[in-house]
């Protein structure tokens, strides 16, 4: 089961990118548990954000020292640890 530690919370996605392509882009710094696009609810259209979590918190720790500021279909993205829901 995973902890809060390896759950990233990643920002200024592109309108194309889904959650497959964000799975992908993940997975070339490691295991990727679960990746999605947060979508709007009436459209399905992108929020622009959302949320992967990798398999450790050091596989997290890395998506965000590798992927941090990298090009994502065309947008330079934002990735942070999440913060918990209150």
């Amino acid at each position: 089961m995973s902890d809060t530690g390896n759950k990233l919370f990643v920002g200024s996605l592109a309108w194309a990118t889904d959650d497959a392509s964000l799975r992908a882009f993940f997975e070339a710094v490691g295991t990727v548990e679960d990746a999605f696009v947060l979508k709007e609810r009436e459209t399905g259209r992108s929020r622009g954000c959302g949320f992967v979590t990798m398999a450790t918190t050091d596989e997290a720790n890395e998506a965000i020292a590798q992927l941090n500021g990298k090009d994502l279909d065309g947008r330079e993205i934002n990735v942070n640890m999440a913060k918990p829901r209150d």
